[in-house]
C-alpha cells in the first residue's frame, strides 16, 4: 500500500470501529415483497418500490417492445441526436401527470438536481434551503455558487425570519424544500412555505421524490396534495421510487423547463435516458392514471404496519407517508439489529451517520403495495423477536 492512500486505510478503519461502514449486500432477484439477497431468500423492508411497479409484467413489457423498435441506448445526449419521440413522449405524460404546463427529464433525481439549481441562482443569489434537504439538493446548491441559508426544519415561521433578514441581500431568492423526507418520513408544510415565499419574490422548489405515487391523488404529489398548482415554480421528482424505474423530472413553469433545455448541464453534457427506461416510465404513468388501486393499497399497508409497530413498543419517530424508521440511536446497536433481522429471514438496513445525524441511527423499513398482509405479519413478528433480543423492547 502506497503512504499516500494510508489515510483511506485508516478512515475506513475508523468507520468499521464506529458501526458506520457499509457492508453492501447483493440481489439475484427482481425487485419484490421477497428478495434473493446474499443467497437467501428474503422479505423485502428495504425498496423504494413502493408501488410494486419495479416488476410490474406490464411496465416490464414495455421495455421490451421499445427495445425491438428503438434499441437499447439513444447514443447521444438529448440536445444533439438524443431526443427519441419516446423522451418527448415522457416529457409530455410527466406534465400531464403532474397537472403543470411543461416538464424536462434527466437521468436521474440527483442530476434533476444538479441541473436545476445552478442554472436558476449563482453568485449574486440566495439559496433558502431546509436544514435536513436531500444530499442532492445540498449538492446542487453547491455547485450553483450561491449563498446558502439553512431555516429550521419544516420552520415556515423561521423561513420567513431568514428570508425577512436576507432577502434584500441577493438579486435573486431560491427557496428549497423536500416534499417528503426520505430519513424521518415527514412531509414539509409546503402551504405555510408558499405562503411566505411569495411575499419575497422567492423562486419555490419542492424536491417530491418520495412524495410522487405516494400523496396527493392517484399519487400525484404532494402539490397536488395542498392544491398549491399553478403557485409552485418548480417541481423536482424521481422514476427510480415508486415509478419502479430510473430518471429524474423537473415540472413546471414553463419557463424554467425551457431554461433547462438552454442551460441544465447534465441535459446537455450527459446522454439522455435509455429507451427500456423511457418506456416503463410511460407504463408505470399509465398504471397510474388508470387507478389508484395501487396508491390506496400503499397506505392501508402502511397504517396497518405502523400501528402495529406503535403497539409494539418501537419509536417510530415522527412519520407520517409509507417511510417508517425505527429509530435506535446508537449506530452498532442499529447495524446489529439489521443483521440479526436478517437472520431472521428480514431485509431491512441499518443507517447512520452520514445519512442520519450522529446519534440518530436507524432501522428504516419501507412499506411496499406489494407486500401482503402475510408479508407484514412475518415482517412485524421478526422486530418483536429481535427487539426482545436485543433489549429494545420489553
Amino acid at each position: 500500500m502506497t503512504d499516500k492512500l494510508k489515510w483511506i486505510h485508516d478512515e475506513i478503519k475508523v468507520l468499521q470501529d464506529n458501526g458506520l461502514y457499509n457492508q453492501i449486500r447483493t440481489l439475484g432477484s427482481a425487485q419484490g415483497a421477497w428478495l434473493i439477497v446474499d443467497g437467501e431468500r428474503v422479505l423485502n423492508f428495504c425498496s423504494n418500490n413502493y408501488l410494486g411497479l419495479a416488476n410490474h409484467p406490464r411496465v416490464v413489457q414495455a421495455a421490451k417492445k421499445a427495445i425491438d423498435k428503438y434499441g437499447v441506448g439513444p447514443a447521444a445526449v438529448r440536445t444533439i441526436a438524443g431526443t427519441m419521440s419516446l423522451h418527448v413522449e415522457l416529457d409530455r405524460r410527466l406534465a400531464a401527470f403532474k397537472g403543470v404546463e411543461s416538464a424536462i427529464t434527466f437521468q436521474s433525481g440527483f442530476m434533476a438536481n444538479l441541473g436545476a439549481i445552478p442554472a436558476l441562482v449563482g453568485k449574486e443569489d440566495g439559496i433558502f434551503s431546509d436544514e435536513l434537504n436531500h444530499a442532492s439538493i445540498i449538492d446542487g446548491c453547491r455547485l450553483s455558487g450561491a449563498k446558502i441559508i439553512r431555516y429550521a426544519h419544516t420552520d415556515a415561521e423561521d423561513l420567513n425570519k431568514q428570508l425577512a433578514q436576507r432577502r434584500a441581500d441577493f438579486r435573486r431568492a431560491l427557496v428549497i424544500t423536500d416534499g417528503v423526507f426520505s430519513m424521518d418520513g415527514d412531509v414539509a408544510p409546503l402551504d405555510k412555505i408558499y405562503e411566505v415565499t411569495k411575499n419575497y419574490d422567492a423562486i419555490l422548489m419542492v424536491d417530491d421524490a418520495h412524495g410522487e405515487g405516494v400523496l396527493g391523488k392517484g399519487g400525484r404529489g404532494i402539490v397536488d396534495k395542498f392544491n398549491l398548482h399553478g403557485k409552485v415554480d418548480v417541481e423536482i421528482g424521481t422514476l427510480s421510487k415508486a415509478f419502479g424505474v430510473v430518471g429524474g423530472v423537473v415540472a413546471g413553469n414553463p419557463l424554467v423547463v425551457e431554461w433547462l433545455h438552454q442551460r441544465g448541464r447534465p441535459f446537455l453534457f450527459s446522454s439522455a435516458m435509455t429507451v427500456p427506461d423511457v418506456a416503463a416510465c410511460i407504463e408505470s404513468i399509465n398504471l397510474l392514471e388508470e387507478s389508484t388501486q395501487l396508491v390506496d393499497k400503499l397506505w392501508e399497508n402502511t397504517d396497518y404496519f405502523k400501528t402495529a409497530m406503535k403497539r409494539l413498543g418501537f419509536d417510530t419517530g415522527k412519520s407520517v407517508t409509507p417511510i417508517t424508521p425505527v429509530m435506535l440511536g446508537d449506530a452498532a446497536l442499529s447495524q446489529k439489529f439489521s443483521r440479526e433481522l436478517f437472520n431472521v429471514g428480514v431485509f431491512a438496513m441499518s443507517l447512520g451517520y452520514p445519512t442520519v445525524p450522529r446519534g440518530k441511527a436507524r432501522i428504516r423499513v419501507m412499506i411496499s403495495a406489494a407486500h401482503t398482509r402475510d408479508d407484514l405479519d412475518k415482517g412485524l413478528e421478526a422486530f418483536a423477536e429481535v427487539g426482545r433480543k436485543l433489549g429494545v423492547i420489553s
